[in-house]
Parts: structure tokens; sequence; C-alpha cells
């Protein structure tokens, strides 16, 4: 960095979309920018949402937390409120991508000319989904970083969705008999079943594609694309986009809440509500009473969900099994099909096999010494996380990416197994099945070649993701590179 004579102050504008898988990640990655500086006011960052999310973030800890060179922004509610866009995700797309451009646009016109830092905005970072930011930029001569928070296979997939026409395999019928075909032709992807190609190629969700495809498309006008990936994770598709992209790819993650102490090393992870101290969350105190690797944590995401019926078999399965489990049962669910332990006596919170929660602090659960296993929704930031604690994750994936996160953490990184082994996302699960495949997982006695070799491979993945993000590793020297590139902070 330069010498504080000679400070470049850099304005960027950074734009997540809607969504709370986006927002965090795109905030997690400010923040570690925010420490690429050595002044308090070397960059200040503009994290704009719509007015609902200002609502959300300022009701938890986001806030309060914030480097004094990050400030939130708003524009207006021009988009269904998240808590019904599941009712009908198709208008809410629409609306993102018709109704977002121009509040945007006027609101970086009003930033450009009313603010009083005398220091015009120098880049902006969008969503690959939201190309409307790119365009923005283009126009106002303003460089633009796409920031892409899936895995860098996905974007290879949809990038490549023209491969998939000409080989007729666009768009997919996900209720064919053909799903078991192996797909070998798409740039620096393994070989891959069609039931594992991400849901929104489906003939049937059109609007889902339009918008991907138009943001994938995007991303060669834009400066740069970040991903939220490490190169070590997927070596093979990160350098195979950094070879026919024609702007430069930057594998920057994972961004996930923590952060890094960079002068030894440590970590510490980030706390996510506001006024809580989390050694009083009974949570904890259930998992510092279990011995080591026994815990089974099972979340599955914050937006899309499995159907009742299904999750009745879970809950009866996990109890079955007779392995000790941290459930999140999430409002709307019915939290009335399991009935929580109690835990204000010290006795019952050491014999009590379960631990249901509507809300957990994830990665400081998952960093946890009690967590042997982690069955997830395989959502690509859970699945940082888990590779990020070292915990081999049990996969139940319910649509958008996740089908395709399932096969890089079983048949790729081999730190996992699946909960539906057979082709067909709705095929019902029963609670026989469930109750053997969980058994089987959490097996710790060192008698199971697959657990053991899945531990081993979740060890590595760790060791891997944590010098990555090292001073020195590969996220941190291409942080470093987006800053002399796109920023011009020498």
């Amino acid at each position: 960095m330069e010498s504080s004579s000679r400070i470049k102050r850099r304005h960027v504008v950074a734009m997540p979309f809607p969504g709370r898988g986006h927002i965090n990640p795109m905030m997690n990655f400010c923040k570690l920018l925010t420490t690429k500086f050595s002044g308090k006011d070397d960059i200040r960052i503009t994290f704009v949402v719509t007015e609902e999310w200002i609502g959300f973030l300022e009701s938890s800890s986001t806030e309060s937390t914030l480097p004094a060179q990050i400030q939130l922004r708003s524009i207006p509610n021009v988009i269904p409120s998240e808590l019904v866009r599941g009712l009908d995700h198709a208008g809410f797309l629409e609306a993102v991508y018709t109704k977002m451009e121009a509040p945007f646009e006027q609101f970086l016109d009003q930033l450009q000319q009313n603010d009083d830092s005398g220091v015009a905005v120098t880049a902006i970072i969008t969503d690959t989904l939201l190309p409307c930011a790119v365009f923005a930029g283009s126009r106002r001569n303003i460089p633009v970083a796409s920031f892409w928070p899936m895995s860098a296979s996905v974007f290879s997939i949809f990038y490549h969705v023209d491969l998939l026409a000409q080989n007729g395999h666009y768009p997919i019928d996900f209720s064919s008999g053909l799903l078991d075909e192996l797909i070998d032709y798409i740039p620096g992807v393994s070989p891959i079943r069609l039931a594992d190609l991400p849901p929104p190629l489906d003939h049937s969700r059109e609007q889902t594609l339009r918008g991907l495809l138009a943001g994938v498309s995007a991303v060669r006008k834009a400066k740069c694309l970040l991903i939220t990936t490490h190169h070590e994770l997927e070596p093979q598709v990160t350098e195979t986009l950094m070879e026919i992209l024609p702007v430069p790819v930057y594998p920057v993650g994972p961004s996930i809440p923590f952060s890094i102490s960079l002068a030894d090393g440590r970590d510490t992870i980030t706390k996510m509500h506001k006024h809580v101290n989390m050694e009083e969350h009974k949570y904890l105190k259930w998992l510092d009473c279990q011995p080591d690797n026994s815990v089974l944590f099972v979340s599955f995401g914050s937006f899309l969900s499995t159907s009742s019926e299904q999750m009745e078999e879970i809950l009866a399965g996990l109890l079955k099994s007779g392995v000790r489990y941290l459930l999140v049962l999430r409002g709307g669910q019915d939290e009335t099909t399991i009935s929580a332990a109690d835990l204000d006596s010290g006795n019952e919170m050491a014999n009590a096999q379960s631990c249901v929660v509507p809300w957990c602090e994830q990665l400081r659960v998952l960093c946890h010494s009690s967590v042997g296993g982690f069955w997830t929704h395989c959502g690509w930031n859970s699945t940082l996380e888990g590779v990020y604690a070292g915990v081999p994750m049990l996969t139940f994936p319910v649509g958008l990416d996740q089908p395709t996160n399932s096969k890089l953490i079983v048949d790729d990184w081999e730190n996992g197994m699946k909960v539906m082994k057979e082709v067909g996302a709705n095929r019902l699960v029963k609670r026989d099945a469930i109750a053997m495949t969980v058994k089987k997982f959490m097996n710790s006695n060192g008698d199971n070649e697959e657990s053991r070799k899945m531990r081993t491979a979740a060890n590595e993945l760790k060791e891997s993701c944590r010098k990555a993000l090292a001073k020195g590793g590969s996220s941190d020297i291409n942080i470093n590179e987006f800053i002399k590139t796109v920023l011009k902070v020498a």
C-alpha cells in the first residue's frame, strides 16, 4: 500500500442481490476488503440494499459490527417482501430484473452529486445476478466487479448452456428417466449427471434461468469476476474460467463470517446477533456437554425448505438413529412434532440426545469440537462453512445450485455422502433409510472405511481453505490483485 502521505482514497458501491445467501457473502467480502487498507479512511464502501433489507440488517448485529468504512444505504422497496417471495418466486425475480435498475441508477447519480467526502465512486461491486449494475457503471465510466456467490462449477455450467443445447441436454426434463446420463463436455467441470445439474435448467423455470444467463453473459462487460470459492477447492474449473473469460477471474473465498488476524493467523467467528452473549445460549452449553465429534448438526438454510411430510420423516429418522443432533427448525415448520430436551439441568443436558433451536450461529457451531457432521441443504455459503470447519457433510439438496454442490462434496471432494441416493428430487426418503444413513455417516469408531476417508478429506480441505485465506495464500493474493487492478491502489 502507499505511504500515508500519498493515500489514494477509494469509494466502492456494493450492490448485492436481495437475498440472505447473496447479501451475507458480499458483506463478508466487503469487511475483509476494509482490512486491506492501513488507514481508517483509505476506503469507503456504500452497501446498497432495499429499505426492507436495511431493517433486517439493523435488527441484527450487522450494523453495530460494521467497520467504520462501511455504510448502509437503501433504495425503495420496489420488489416483493423477502417474507413472501417464496410464494411467487418467478414474480419476485421479475420485479428484481425489471424494477431495481432505475432506483439504483438514481441512487448512483445522487451519490455522485451530493457526496460530501470529495471522493467520487471508484468502483462498483455487484452481484452477478444484477447485470443492470454492470451497464449502469459502464454508462458512467465506473469499473464494475461482478460478484458470483456460488461455485465456479455452477458458473461454468450456466456460461456454457449453449453446449448443453447443442448436445440435446437443454432444457432438461427433470422428470425424465435419463437423469443418470453423464455430461463430460462442460469446460473445467468433472463428469456430472444430468440429475446433478442446477434445476433452473429445467424448461419450467424460464424466469429464473433468464436472469441467471443475463447476469453470466454480462460478466464479459465487467472489469473482473470475483468468485467466492478458493482456487484449491475448484482448481480445474477456476483455471479454465481464467483462460476462457475475457476478464480477470479472482477466486477470493470463502466469503464467510470470520476475521483473520494477519499477525498470527488465528481466526475468530463474527457474532451475528446484537446484544447477545453467545456463551449464554443453551445450545452452546449443550454442545459443551457432548463428546468430541459426536453431534450431527442439521440445518436446511434460510430460504428453500423441505416439505412437511419429508420433515416428519427426517425428525423420526434422527430420533431412531440414536445419534446426538442439534437441529435448526425455523419458523413456519411444525415445531410440535419434536420436543427439545429440557436443558436447565446439567444431568439432563449431558444425557439429552437432541437440542432443537429456531436459529444458531452456524459457523460457531460447525467449529465446535463436539460437532462431527453437518447435514446440509448444500447452499454454497453453508458448503463453504462446512469446508472451513473441516466437518464431513451429509447432503440433502433442495434446489437452485444445491444438487451441483452436493455432487462436488460427494464425488469430487469425497468429504461427504448423500441422504438421497436415488435420482429424483421429489422422492420421499423414509425414516428407516434416514436412520441407517445417519448412523453410518456418524460412525466415529474408526471401523468404517468410508467414514475415515470422509474425515481425512474434510481435514485436508480445511487446511487448504485456511491456507488460501492466510497472508500469501491464493485468496489473499487475489484480493490484493483486485485492489491493485480494479481499485488502482499500488
